[in-house]
């Protein structure tokens, strides 16, 4: 697997706009430690500016529409469910300069969630499929991590066993950002290769939602297996055993 050496990440960045899409766990977690790290947001829903108002006075963001949050953007964070991408207004992004990351935070959730996408099921990458919906090369990043653990769970950089996020993405620059806003936000980015093995910190891979450190979030990534879906009886054991009653061996 390539990487950028994780070295290059800056340590800090500048006061940056940032447009923020969706407000729910995810998103909602985003834009207070993005505040709190000195960014100015803009925040967005599918239900308009009055929608997220509230929010947005008691972070001391500005709340407007989803073209608001693009308009002029230094990043933009997409964190929403992946049907809800099909639905953004087209040629949302077509002002939106190259080199502005598109940040994708979404997983996919058939059977729970989301309604089936033939591409993602024939083995297309859930961010693959995100660019091209979009016609933008995009970031994969924060969709590995917990909500409680992003809320909870940041460190001071160099702190030991501090919490790592993947990151994979094809531009240079873009990816650098946001690897950057990773480590502003209070974790370690890890650099997870290009977009095409963003299937490595997809659901159900050794690097999603584990909590790990950066060492181990590589290791993690590294040992993930192409196709690895888990079977019913595989989710079934997985959970018996994180849930066991004293006393009782189901076997």
């Amino acid at each position: 697997m390539t990487r950028r050496a994780d070295e290059t990440v800056l340590n800090e960045v500048s006061p940056m706009e940032i447009g923020i899409i969706g407000t729910g766990n995810i998103g909602g977690t985003l834009a207070r430690r993005l505040k709190a790290a000195g960014h100015n947001l803009r925040i967005a829903n599918s239900k308009g500016p009055e929608d997220v108002q509230s929010f947005a006075n008691e972070i001391g963001a500005l709340a407007v529409d989803v073209a608001g949050a693009v308009r002029g953007a230094d990043a933009i964070i997409l964190a929403i469910p992946l049907p809800a991408m099909a639905k953004l207004p087209p040629h949302l992004f077509d002002a939106v300069l190259a080199n502005v990351p598109i940040i994708d935070t979404s997983n996919y959730y058939p059977g729970l969630r989301d309604p089936r996408i033939a591409d993602i099921d024939g083995g297309m990458p859930e961010s693959v499929w995100v660019s091209h919906r979009l016609s933008r090369r995009v970031i994969k990043a924060f969709n590995n991590i917990l909500a409680y653990s992003l809320a909870e769970h940041a460190m001071p950089e160099g702190t030991p066993g501090r919490l790592a996020v993947a990151v994979a993405g094809d531009e240079g620059d873009a990816k650098q950002v946001a690897m950057a806003l990773v480590d502003a936000v209070g974790f370690d980015p890890v650099d997870a290769g290009s977009l095409e093995e963003s299937w490595r910190q997809q659901p159900s891979t050794p690097a999603y939602c584990c909590d790990w450190d950066a060492p181990t979030t590589r290791a993690a990534l590294a040992a993930a297996i192409l196709g690895a879906d888990p079977r019913h009886e595989d989710i079934v054991r997985m959970n018996r055993g994180a849930n066991a009653i004293d006393g009782f061996d189901p076997c």
